[in-house]
């Protein structure tokens, strides 16, 4: 897992609410075991034409949207079935970040899980969001995982909620395997200590 700490980057928005996992990356591209190149494939169907030809003007296709590493998204974001290749499309393409009202419980878990930050704001910031985006497109904003804040361009900083096992392994860079091999040591030493014990409670 790519280790997050703080991010300053630009935003672009896709504000449609309920967007599900198969819109996000289509069913055909899961027979795939390996994640790389996903990121062409995230919302494959808004993003091409019949014939395979990106469209101009979707944002994803656009100088603006290859710059940014922050998602805006509409409300309950990620929701339908579940697959971790929907987090791995969106990581693919250079996205961080992803800012929402809501997140379906599945993505987001899945998110947190590869190391894609899900961050949850109110309407007012959420909107104020949308707001620059358009009106400034090239705004960037600041994401401080340590303080769980971002801070918008006029200062104003937004706490978002994380739970702190996510939280740490983000921070550090390691996921739920990492995580435990980082403590083998103490389990070694918890089992030289009382492995008479456990053996007895096992038989």
């Amino acid at each position: 897992m790519e280790q997050f700490t703080t991010l300053t980057a630009k935003m672009v928005s896709i504000p449609t609410e309920n967007v599900d996992t198969d819109q996000i990356i289509p069913a055909r591209f899961l027979k795939v075991t390996d994640k790389n190149g996903l990121g062409d494939n995230l919302f494959f169907d808004w993003r091409y034409n019949a014939d395979g030809s990106p469209k101009e003007d979707f944002i994803l296709n656009t100088e603006q949207g290859y710059q940014a590493q922050i998602l805006v998204a509409g409300d309950n974001f990620g929701c339908g079935s579940s697959r971790e290749h929907a987090p791995w499309a969106i990581m693919g393409y250079g996205f961080r970040a992803v800012i929402s009202t809501s997140f379906a419980d599945i993505f987001r878990n899945n998110s947190l899980k590869l190391g894609l930050l899900p961050i949850i704001v109110d309407k007012e910031t959420h909107y104020q969001l949308m707001s620059l985006i358009e009106e400034e497109p090239g705004t960037e904003i600041a994401v401080d995982l340590e303080s769980q804040t971002v801070q918008l361009p006029d200062g104003r900083k937004v706490k978002f909620p994380i739970d702190n096992f996510s939280k740490n392994c983000i921070l550090k860079g390691v996921d739920q395997l990492g995580y435990l091999q980082g403590h083998a040591a103490a389990v070694e030493a918890y089992e030289a200590a009382h492995g008479d014990r456990v053996n007895t409670v096992a038989a």
